[in-house]
C-alpha cells in the first residue's frame, strides 16, 4: 500500500500480479477518500536488449493465463522505504523498479534503474487505462477516448472527460498505439464471490534508452502539475529530488509500524481524516474514535486528533453522531449505539494527552468538544433512534429487529447474524465510562446515573458458573433474559477504556477466560470455540459469507484491550508484568506484518491455527490498537488525578471502586 494522505492510494502484489479490481497503479480520491477513481490500473513493462526481450510485468488473464510472467525474474522485493523490485535479466544484468506515492500530492512514481551492462537496453511500457469508480469494474465499450494531448514531455489522456484526466510525464518517447486489453482476471475478487473479469485500454506504448540514463515515470492530476518542469533533464532532477525528500521523510517516522500509521490519515477538505482501511473502507465513525487513540495519540498527532474530532462534532443528531460520515448529497447513517460513545472515550484521551504535552487547546475548541459529549449524554439518556435509551437502573438498551448496532454488526441481506439488542456488555462498559468522563468535564448531573449503572453492572452481569461476564442482559428487551455466549466484549470492563469497572478478583476471572477461551496470538476470537454457534460455523474455514463474520472470526483490534486489561490485573511488577505483555501478546504480530497487507494488521483472520488473514488487508483499528499496545508496555502510565464523587462511589486513577453505603 501507498497511500497519499489525500484519499488516493497505489496497491498491488509482491508479484506484481494485480489479484483485486481495487490494485492499481493511480487511484484518487476527490475529496478525502470519496470519489475514488482508478484512471491507471497497471502497465505491462519489457526490457529488450541485443540477446532478447525480457517481460518484468505479470498479468492474470482468463481462463487461468499468467501472461508475460514477469515474475519469474524478480530475484528480491522490499517495501522499505517502498515497494522495490530487482529482476535478473542473466549476464549479470539487473532492472530494479521502484513504485512510490509522495504524502500530500496525487502523484505515482515509477523508477526503473540498470544493474550492470546498459549498453543496448531499451524499457517499453504500455499503461493500462480505465477511469472508473474504484468499485466498479470495466469493460470494452465505445465512450472511452483514446486520443490525447502533448507539451514536450507530458502526455495527457482524459478516458471519460475532465473527472479523469491523468497527465504522464517521462524522459521517454511516446508512439500512439491504442488497444483493449480484455479478460483481466482478479482472483481475490473470484474468492469472494464477486465479479473477477475487467477489460482494459492501453492508448500507447512508452519507450526508454536505457543506454542514456535511468527511466523515470511520473503519473499525476492537474493539480499536482504546478511544481512540474516540462524540460527532460530538470524533470529528472526532481524526480530524484522528490524520491530523496521522501525517503528522509519516512525515515523521520521511525519503525514501519509507525509508517503505516500514517496512511489512515487523509486531508478531507480542509481538515482531517481516518480512513477505516483499504482497499475498500472510508472514514467510518466507529473505526475512526477507536482507531485514532493508537494513530494519532499514541504517536503523537495531537493536532490531528483535534482536527479529526472537531470535525464530527457538527454531524451530531439527537445525541448520535453517524457511524458514516456524511457525504455532499447523502443521508447520514446513524446506525451504530457505540459511535458516539467511542468518541467520548477519544474526546477524553485526547484531552489528557494535551494536558500532559502542553498542547495548546482553545477554550472554544475545548468547549465544543465537551459541548458534543454533553449532547451525546443528554440525546442517550432522555432515548434516540433504534430503542437507545437509559434505563431506570442506570444502563444503556438498544436494538431493534432488522438492525445491528453494536460492533458486531454483521448483516446478510435482512439476517441480522448478531443482534445483541438488550443490553449489550460492551456498551454498558462505554456508558458507563461516558458518565464518569461528562462528570470528570463538569457535568455532575450524571452521578446518579453513574452510580445506578455501575450497581445494576455490578450485580447483573456477573456468570458465576463461568467465571466471566454475561454478553448480553435483557435480551430483546425481555427483562432478566440472559446471553451466556463468551465473547470478547467483556474484556472492555477490565480494559480498554479510560476507566476500570470491573476490578479486583472478578476482574482476573474475567481476563483468565478471554485468555483461556478467545486468545489467539492475532487477537480475540469473537466466540468461544466451546459454543455450538462456533462449531457450526467455522465448518472447514467457512467465514464471512455465511454469517460467521462474529461467530469465532479472530478481530486483531481487540488486542488493545486485552493487553491493557492483562497489564490492570497482573501481580507482577510493572516493569515485569509490561516485558511479559509485550512477548508474549505483542511479539507474535512481527510476523503478520509481512503476511497480508505488508506492513499492516487485516481486519480479521481465520479463527483456527494458522489463523489466515482475511477481509481488509489494511485496517486503521487493527493497526491503532497495536500501536496503543505497544505504548502500554513500553512505558508505565501516571494515574489520572481524581475528581469529585457521590458519597457511593471512589473515583481514583483509572479505577472506580463500588463502596458500602454509608
Amino acid at each position: 500500500l501507498e497511500a497519499d494522505g489525500l484519499g488516493g492510494f497505489a496497491s498491488g502484489t509482491a508479484t506484481g500480479a494485480r489479484t483485486r479490481r481495487y490494485h492499481a497503479l493511480f487511484l484518487c480520491g476527490e475529496n478525502g477518500p470519496v470519489g475514488r477513481r482508478v484512471l491507471v490500473n497497471g502497465f505491462d513493462a519489457v526490457v529488450k536488449t541485443p540477446r532478447g526481450d525480457f517481460p518484468i510485468s505479470s498479468q492474470h488473464y482468463t481462463p487461468g493465463v499468467i501472461s508475460p510472467d514477469g515474475a519469474s525474474r524478480i530475484c528480491e522485493f522490499t517495501t522499505d522505504p517502498w515497494p522495490c523490485w530487482v529482476f535478473d535479466l542473466g549476464d549479470g544484468i539487473a532492472i530494479t523498479q521502484e513504485i512510490f506515492v509522495p504524502r500530500g500530492m496525487q502523484v505515482a512514481v515509477v523508477v526503473w534503474r540498470v544493474r550492470g551492462e546498459r549498453r543496448g537496453l531499451r524499457l517499453q511500457v504500455r499503461p493500462f487505462l480505465s477511469g472508473r469508480d474504484y468499485h466498479s469494474m470495466h469493460h470494452e465499450n465505445g465512450g472511452f477516448d483514446f486520443s490525447h494531448g502533448t507539451n514536450q514531455n507530458r502526455i495527457t489522456w482524459k478516458p471519460y472527460g475532465e473527472p479523469t484526466t491523468i497527465h504522464s510525464l517521462a524522459n521517454a518517447a511516446y508512439t500512439h498505439a491504442p488497444a483493449w486489453y480484455r479478460n483481466f482476471e482478479y482472483a481475490e475478487e473470484r474468492s469472494r464471490g464477486l465479479d473477477c473479469v475487467e477489460d482494459l485500454a492501453s492508448p500507447g506504448i512508452l519507450t526508454w534508452d536505457l543506454s542514456h540514463g535511468d527511466a523515470f515515470w511520473v503519473l499525476a492530476r492537474p493539480s499536482a502539475l504546478e511544481s512540474w518542469s516540462q524540460n527532460s533533464p530538470e524533470f529528472v532532477s526532481l524526480v530524484e529530488q522528490l524520491s530523496a525528500d521522501e525517503k528522509l521523510r519516512r525515515a523521520a517516522l521511525g519503525s514501519p509500524l509507525d509508517r503505516a500509521a500514517e496512511a489512515y490519515l487523509i486531508r478531507r477538505g480542509v481538515g482531517w481524516t481516518i480512513a477505516a482501511g483499504y482497499p475498500w473502507f472510508t472514514d467510518w465513525g466507529r473505526d475512526t474514535f477507536i482507531a485514532l487513540r493508537g494513530l494519532c495519540l499514541s504517536t503523537g498527532r495531537l493536532e490531528m486528533a483535534r482536527d479529526i474530532l472537531l470535525s464530527w462534532t457538527g454531524a451530531i443528531s439527537q445525541g448520535m453522531l453517524p457511524n458514516r460520515f456524511p457525504d455532499q448529497g447523502e443521508t447520514p447513517e446513524f446506525n451504530s449505539v457505540d459511535a458516539s460513545l467511542w468518541f467520548v472515550v477519544a474526546v477524553h484521551d485526547f484531552t489528557e494527552a494535551a494536558s500532559a504535552a502542553k498542547f495548546p487547546l482553545s477554550k472554544s475548541n475545548r468547549e465544543q468538544l465537551v459541548a458534543t459529549t454533553e449532547l451525546i449524554l443528554a440525546g442517550y439518556a432522555e432515548g434516540t433512534r433504534h430503542g437507545i435509551r437509559s434505563t431506570a437502573d442506570g444502563l444503556l438498551a438498544c436494538g431493534e429487529p432488522g438492525v445491528q448496532l453494536t460492533w458486531m454488526d454483521a448483516k446478510v441481506g435482512d439476517w441480522v447474524v448478531t443482534p445483541r439488542t438488550g443490553k449489550p456488555v460492551e456498551i454498558q462498559a462505554l456508558w458507563l465510562n461516558a458518565l464518569w468522563i461528562g462528570i470528570r468535564f463538569g457535568a455532575t448531573r450524571w452521578q446518579d446515573t453513574l452510580d445506578r449503572g455501575l450497581t445494576a453492572f455490578e450485580h447483573r452481569f456477573w456468570n458465576e458458573d463461568a467465571g466471566c461476564l454475561y454478553d448480553v442482559v435483557d435480551v430483546d428487551h425481555a427483562p432478566g433474559r440472559l446471553d451466556a455466549a463468551i465473547r470478547p466484549n467483556q474484556i472492555f470492563a477490565v480494559g480498554g477504556l479510560p476507566f476500570q469497572i470491573v476490578q479486583g478478583e472478578r476482574a482476573r476471572r474475567i481476563v483468565a477466560t478471554v485468555e483461556d477461551q478467545l486468545l489467539t496470538p492475532l487477537g480475540l476470537r469473537s466466540l468461544s470455540p466451546r459454543d455450538p454457534a462456533y462449531r457450526a460455523s467455522y465448518n472447514g474455514g467457512v467465514w464471512e459469507r455465511d454469517g460467521a463474520y462474529h461467530q469465532g472470526t479472530v478481530w486483531p483490534w481487540l488486542i488493545g484491550a486485552f493487553v491493557e486489561a492483562w497489564l490492570r490485573v497482573s501481580t507482577k511488577t510493572p516493569k515485569s508484568a509490561c516485558a511479559e505483555a509485550e512477548r508474549r501478546f505483542l511479539e507474535p504480530f512481527l510476523d503478520h506484518l509481512d503476511t497480508a497487507g505488508i506492513g499492516h494488521v487485516s481486519e480479521i483472520t481465520d479463527a483456527e491455527y494458522p489463523h489466515s488473514p482475511k477481509g481488509c488487508p489494511w485496517q486503521a483499528w487493527s493497526v491503532g490498537e497495536l500501536l496503543r499496545a505497544r505504548s502500554l508496555v513500553s512505558s508505565i502510565p501516571l494515574p489520572v488525578p481524581p475528581v469529585s464523587a457521590s458519597p457511593k462511589t471512589k473515583i481514583s486513577g483509572k479505577r472506580i471502586e463500588k463502596l458500602p453505603l454509608a
